[in-house]
């Protein structure tokens, strides 16, 4: 099965094809999205076959190259098209077919009736085979066409509504953004490939060939400015400061579509990146810190930003941003397993919410639509005791919500909990450590505030939709529920895959799992970390407080949005200034306009009024000036009258005999 590894990526290569090419001959909108989503199903079908094949093979075998054919060769440098199959990108591409497959099958109902439909699903099919390409590829350079690919497709999915002038502004944001990262990624990857090359002559960007050779890498050195600059890269693919203000504004595009970038595919590409080179990494404990530090740093400041927001799915989109800062303090203190379940299970969770978020929208802009009402249907403030009429829709998302508040027996407790362990517990940062968990903890508790605030401000309490919209709103068709049903059950039992040791009920079959891909990454790590030894009870009494503060931070939010629904507004009357800074995201992007994008923009003016028009237009009409003063003399000579030419004729004959009379 390995050797059908190629198929992964090429199916949904076709369906993009197939539907950019002949999709909008084809007017019945069930074939063109049971088109695009069988597609990536059958991508999903090879990648558990796969996975089947993989289980059944001991831990030291589990690695296979498929080389499809000779891409770039120069010298002693030569780079194939190929794929790497492992435990890592196994992981990646089930999360990816798998997520992907439930997504485009809730895209058939949730886009009925858009007039870009089928445009809108050869994006998607193109979105998920970046990824795939990402995920898959054996060297730095495939990785990096998916890595452009992903960031290519955002563009084109978050400013789909092209129309929409705040759609088009949100993409060429991202897009933007993306390139400061991406600029980051390549200097590294050539720092990287000339310290190899002009020190041991291995001209290499093939991810085993480098493991094999890192032993060589120095500890700090060329190897921290290596690995600064592939995090820079990270920060962003997955949207971590200081590169992490495209992201809510990714809003912009349909629902489907943020559940996509935010739970399977572009976001998650900055945390796969460091995991697949982790062996790089760990060579470089100031690397490692930046990671963690940044990391913990992301994750309370964007959970700060969502206890203030309104609108539901930009809440969700400053979850995200919170959460991939979980992953990343995950990699910065050597937990790669536990940011790697933590990937896993957030996808899940995530993707429900997401779409449950569009199940929300969708009932109420048809009941608003039926009433020519104007009011914002992603505004939680207009909406409220919605579980009676959306029941599937409520109880999947309150799943999920669970989950992602980290209470026990859900799938975000387990890989949550092992972060906070881990970055309580790592050999790597010292006293920095308690710090480290001190932050992670307070964002959990934020976490679970904003995000049962969103649950009890969209389905408890009294309604607040217009009362005549109220008998029109209603749940979703089956191929929005039946994905939310779905993931709803993948939030709750995801997680038993890998349950910490000191429960001792299950064995922790994903860090097994991924433990020959980290091993070398461990080994290094241990040579200068200094290894503590922390009792069963700490790490009980750990676990215990991170339940507690998810149970503080559900406790308050009933009491300011159900119990007394006035605290809300008392609050935000006493402590106007820090509302109004916290709503305003922390004026983080008036900061940016005000260094970057204002200068950028008044750069740009310059050149425009000041050197194209007067030095650039100034030469170029210059000398076409002179040219045509010089035509307005001469041009009086062709006259076109003979009589003229004859007089001319004459006159230079009396003047060359003149000169020789007179000489």
């Amino acid at each position: 099965m390995f050797d059908n590894v190629w198929l992964i990526p090429l199916f949904p290569l076709i369906g993009f094809l197939f539907l950019g090419l002949f999709g909008k001959k084809i007017k019945n909108e069930a074939i063109i999205g049971g088109i695009g989503t069988l597609m990536i199903f059958l991508s999903f079908l090879v990648s558990c076959g796969i996975l089947m094949q993989m289980i059944g093979l001991p831990p030291e075998q589990r690695v296979f190259e498929k080389v499809m054919f000779p891409w770039i060769y120069s010298g002693s440098f030569k780079a194939d098209m190929a794929f790497l199959v492992d435990p890592l990108s196994v992981v990646m591409i089930m999360v990816v077919t798998g997520v992907g497959s439930l997504i485009h099958l809730y895209s058939i109902g949730y886009m009925h009736g858009d007039e870009g439909f089928c445009r809108f699903f050869a994006y998607l099919n193109l979105f998920c085979m970046s990824m795939l390409m990402l995920v898959l590829g054996n060297n730095m350079l495939v990785m990096f066409i998916g890595w452009e690919g992903v960031g290519l497709c955002s563009y084109l999915l978050i400013g789909y509504y092209f129309h929409k002038k705040s759609a088009g502004d949100a993409a060429k944001k991202a897009f933007v953004m993306n390139r400061v990262g991406d600029f980051g990624f390549l200097i590294g990857l050539f720092t990287l490939y000339w310290w190899f090359g002009s020190n041991h002559n291995i001209w290499t960007v093939n991810f085993m060939e480098i493991k094999a050779a890192s032993h060589l890498l120095p500890y700090g050195g060329v190897v921290t400015v290596a690995t600064l600059c592939f995090f820079l890269g990270a920060t962003g693919k997955s949207a971590q400061i200081p590169l992490f203000t495209w992201l809510p504004d990714a809003m912009e595009g349909p629902t489907p579509v943020s559940a996509l970038i935010h739970a399977a595919t572009m976001v998650t590409a900055g945390v796969y990146m460091i995991a697949r080179m982790s062996f790089v990494f760990v060579k470089s404990p100031e690397t490692m810190m930046v990671v963690a530090v940044v990391g913990a740093a992301t994750a309370i400041f964007a959970a700060t930003i969502g206890t203030a927001q309104n609108d539901i799915k930009r809440v969700l989109a400053y979850s995200t941003v919170s959460q991939l800062g979980f992953m990343f303090l995950a990699m910065g203190v050597g937990a790669f397993s536990a940011g790697i379940f933590h990937l896993m299970t957030h996808a899940f969770f995530k993707a429900c919410l997401f779409l449950g978020s569009g199940s929300v929208i969708h009932s109420m802009h048809y009941a608003l639509h039926k009433i020519h009402s104007h009011d914002d249907a992603q505004d939680m403030r207009n909406m409220g005791g919605l579980k009676a009429a959306m029941p599937i829709t409520f109880l999947t998302f309150l799943v999920s919500t669970i989950a992602i508040s980290g209470i026990p027996g859900f799938s975000g407790f387990f890989s949550k909990d092992e972060i906070l362990w881990q970055a309580f517990a790592n050999p790597y940062h010292g006293n920095l450590n308690i710090v480290l968990w001190g932050v992670g903890a307070i964002a959990a508790c934020f976490t679970a505030f904003y995000m049962f605030r969103l649950v009890f401000m969209t389905f408890f309490g009294e309604s607040r939709i217009n009362p005549k919209a109220k008998s029109y709103l209603h749940e979703s068709p089956l191929t929005i529920t039946i994905p939310l049903m779905v993931l709803g059950f993948l939030a709750v039992v995801g997680g038993y895959l890998g349950m910490p040791k000191l429960m001792g009920m299950l064995p922790n079959y994903f860090e097994h799992w991924l433990d020959p891909v980290f091993e070398k990454a461990n080994d290094y790590g241990a040579k200068y970390a200094h290894a503590a030894h922390f009792s069963h009870t700490l790490e009980w009494g750990l676990m215990g407080a991170s339940v507690v503060v998810a149970l503080v931070g559900i406790g308050i939010a009933f009491t300011m949005y159900v119990k007394n629904t006035e605290l809300p507004g008392k609050f935000v009357a006493t402590f106007p200034t820090l509302h109004r800074v916290v709503y305003n995201k922390w004026y983080v992007d008036e900061l940016y306009d005000y260094l970057f994008v204002n200068p950028c923009k008044a750069f740009g003016q310059f050149l425009w009024k000041g050197f194209d028009v007067v030095v650039i237009d100034g030469v170029v009409n210059g000398v076409a000036n002179v040219v045509m003063g010089f035509a307005g003399v001469f041009r009086f000579m062709q006259s076109g009258y003979i009589h003229n030419y004859a007089a001319s004729m004459a006159i230079g004959v009396v003047v060359i005999l003149g000169y020789y009379i007179f000489k």
